[in-house]
């Protein structure tokens, strides 16, 4: 008798467990091209920030788009609820750890009010910023005709997974080919970790999709939930479904990797695996400008039933500009991220982030730890 078959596991990589090969070519960085594409839109950075509270706020946006790169502003969060965001945003950096998850519960159990989600975007528009916005797919029929009565320029569909069918008795389930044909903007989905998942969202109509399921610092889902894949095999496998589905359909549709990163080593080797774009979340979080006054916690922390995510301190390190240009005044590869960026693009003779796509990664467990042993030690 045969004996049955059992369940089979692969190996999966996350970014401390890879490095990028350099090149056999050289290239000047000077001479490097980074810009994204979204729809018709340009974007001159690939870097969004994530659509959290404790980092995008109105004047946030604006500020990343003066700098080329893409805010996301949650219009389900303090923003849209009250009208004086910045007393709450206080509130909650100040609350003690053991009262905080019930404090954020209680706040946003206020209702959104939509006639803040058209002053957001329009103040972010008159400031002549590009404006993404981002709903959970449960409100996302409600607030849509907002979006776009507001003019908004890219919508973001986000929740923890997100797929491109949805199950329900109870209700019609939001469709995203019907969303896209009934709003005149981009809309990016996420988040995704699978090929078979990432490419039945690509033929919905979709223009990007968000890659990763719990990396974030101040995520718990992979605790709580025990769900996720490691974001160097997620988006390998998702830039995979991207590159099939261009060539079937002639139609490239960005892949953005969503959380885990930490440093300019962690962004190079997400570009490599195959992304257009990074949403970076932590990190911006620590810039003088972000409204979160040195804090960041997980969207879904105020939960009413099954909070994940917790608020963490992780402190002010320097401004915006520092972060994605420099000059940089730490060592450990968190500032000057697209200097960084530049840098390992000329390394590895890549003159745009496509061709990065086709630089040499290896598997190596050792690469943040051989011949460091006095950086080490005092850690």
């Amino acid at each position: 008798m045969d004996a049955p078959k059992s369940k089979q596991l692969r190996r999966s990589y996350g970014f401390d467990e890879v490095a990028i090969v350099p090149g056999d070519v050289t290239i000047n960085p000077d001479q490097t091209d980074m810009g994204l594409q979204i729809g018709d839109l340009n974007i001159a950075i690939p870097v969004l920030a994530a659509a959290m509270d404790a980092i995008t706020d109105v004047n946030f946006t604006i500020l990343m788009s003066k700098m080329g790169g893409l805010a996301v502003l949650n219009l389900e969060g303090v923003q849209t609820r009250y009208d004086n965001p910045q007393e709450i945003l206080a509130q909650i950096a100040q609350a003690p750890q053991m009262e905080v998850t019930r404090l954020l519960q209680k706040i946003y159990s206020q209702p959104i009010k939509e006639d803040l989600v058209g002053e957001r975007i329009q103040a972010i528009k008159k400031a002549g910023a590009i404006c993404a916005v981002a709903v959970a797919p449960a409100n996302t029929k409600r607030l849509a005709s907002v979006v776009a009565e507001a003019k908004a320029d890219i919508l973001v569909v986000q929740s923890t997974v997100t797929t491109a069918h949805h199950t329900s008795k109870s209700y019609h389930g939001l469709v995203f080919s019907e969303l896209v044909k009934s709003v005149s903007m981009p809309v990016v989905v996420g988040n995704c970790v699978s090929c078979s998942a990432c490419l039945e969202l690509m033929h919905t109509g979709i223009s990007g999709i968000l890659v990763g399921v719990g990396p974030g610092a101040a995520c718990t889902s992979r605790e709580v939930l025990g769900i996720g894949v490691p974001q160097i095999t997620a988006t390998i496998d998702c830039a995979a479904a991207r590159d099939q589905y261009f060539k079937e359909y002639g139609r490239y549709v960005a892949i953005i990797t969503d959380g885990g990163i930490r440093k300019g080593g962690d962004m190079c080797k997400a570009f490599v695996a195959g992304a257009d774009a990074v949403m970076l979340g932590s990190v911006f979080a620590q810039t003088k400008e972000a409204p979160g006054l040195g804090y960041e916690w997980g969207m879904s922390q105020p939960h009413a039933a099954l909070p994940r995510g917790t608020r963490i301190q992780v402190g002010t390190t320097g401004t915006l500009e520092q972060i994605l240009f420099g000059p940089t005044s730490v060592t450990d590869g968190s500032q000057n991220l697209l200097g960084a960026l530049r840098t390992v693009m000329g390394v590895c003779g890549a003159s745009t982030i496509k061709e990065m796509h086709q630089a040499e990664m290896v598997i190596a467990p050792a690469i943040t730890s051989e011949g460091k042993s006095w950086q080490l030690a005092q850690h």
